[in-house]
């Protein structure tokens, strides 16, 4: 929160948000989704078969886009750079997102599908009638997109549903994020917000997606952080689980080929199941932060690590000197670090050169 010209730092962040089944947080697997957008080019079988898809590769969610169109863009709206670059010149973004609407029958029927997929259906709202209907439909969160983080309307009417929001940040300064996550809060939904670092270019420059934003805000806001995935291919988002993503979008399509806004941008079925997989990698090598030895070096420990040995044969009876002692391999022996206690002790027995020195090597007691 912001107190005077001071961004006030909450260091207390929120320990897990629920998203239907899933608990989404720093000590949980991130959750991972499927970002299906407008990739069913409108077609119900296409959409189908991205559910079907996205529930194979093990993701946690998928997610679609709700719209209506006339209450998102003017009829004399342009493309924007990369959408003239994948759907050509011809015509604005009226007439282009007009053929990709989906009606709340066909949002039901994918929600249905997901639940018999065993994936969390997840949507879009870009206005308040496709709010309306997600809720009606019983969506386990709103996705808000980057286009919609100043839309401080907006959010206060998504903050009236009591819904989970995951917020996309993209084009959007620290002040700006401030404003959004506080009108947000103001209307009830502390506690229930996700914040996503996110370059809105489709691909992102890999030098521009700036991963160390993702701590900026949580350490500003208190919120689970995570990131919307625009770059090609898949490094970037296990790179992001690494720095602390709790969530990762990443938009995925059958073929990139296809004709539409979105399908250059997204990779393809079987890289998100490669990026599953390294994603849960990576969370795997994180571990708990706990220094200690791992139960695959314990063997290697007394092997490869280093004892006390003698340098010469020591009589029984015998003072030790430091000349008398080297450290060497195994580390079966006593520890190296207890040099300066043996010296100056006697020998309990006859210590052959080379021999490594036990407790029973050493009389103890003066």
């Amino acid at each position: 929160m912001r107190v005077g010209n001071r961004l006030e730092i909450n260091i207390m962040s929120n320990k897990f948000i629920s998203i239907g089944n899933r608990k989404v947080g720093k000590d949980y697997p991130c959750f991972i989704i499927a970002e299906a957008g407008v990739n069913h080019n409108g077609d119900m079988k296409l959409a189908h078969k991205l559910i079907d898809a996205a529930a194979k590769t093990g993701a946690d969610a998928v997610k679609f886009q709700s719209f209506v169109t006339e209450d998102v863009v003017t009829p004399e709206a342009q493309k924007a750079r990369y959408q003239v670059e994948t759907t050509g010149q011809k015509g604005g973004q009226f007439a282009m997102l007009k053929k990709l609407e989906l009606s709340k029958d066909q949002q039901k029927e994918l929600k249905s599908h997901c639940n018999e997929a065993g994936i969390l259906y997840l949507c879009t709202p870009y206005e308040e009638k496709s709010a309306d209907l997600l809720e009606e439909i019983s969506v386990a969160a709103y996705k808000i997109a980057s286009t919609d983080t100043t839309n401080i309307p907006f959010l206060s009417y998504i903050a009236g549903k009591d819904i989970p929001v995951i917020l996309s940040t993209g084009m959007s300064s620290l002040g700006e994020v401030e404003e959004a996550v506080n009108e947000l809060k103001l209307h009830g939904l502390d506690g229930k917000i996700i914040i996503l670092q996110c370059t809105s270019e489709y691909p992102a420059p890999v030098n521009e997606i700036n991963l160390r934003a993702m701590r900026t805000m949580d350490l500003a806001f208190g919120c689970p952080v995570g990131f919307s995935d625009h770059t090609p291919g898949i490094g970037a988002s296990p790179w992001a689980v690494a720095a602390g993503a709790c969530v990762i979008e990443k938009h995925f399509t059958l073929d990139r080929n296809m004709t539409g806004p979105d399908h250059r941008a997204s990779i393809e079925p079987n890289e998100l199941k490669e990026l599953v997989r390294t994603i849960r990698d990576v969370e795997a090598a994180l571990g708990d932060g706990i220094k200690r030895p791992m139960p695959s070096e314990l063997p290697n420990k007394t092997r490869m690590q280093k004892s006390l040995v003698a340098t010469r044969l020591i009589p029984v009876g015998e003072t030790i000197q430091e000349a008398d002692l080297t450290c060497k391999r195994p580390g079966s022996g006593l520890p190296p670090k207890w040099f300066d206690r043996v010296v100056g002790k006697k020998a309990a027995r006859q210590i052959q050169k080379e021999e490594t020195l036990e407790l029973n090597s050493i009389i103890w007691s003066d």
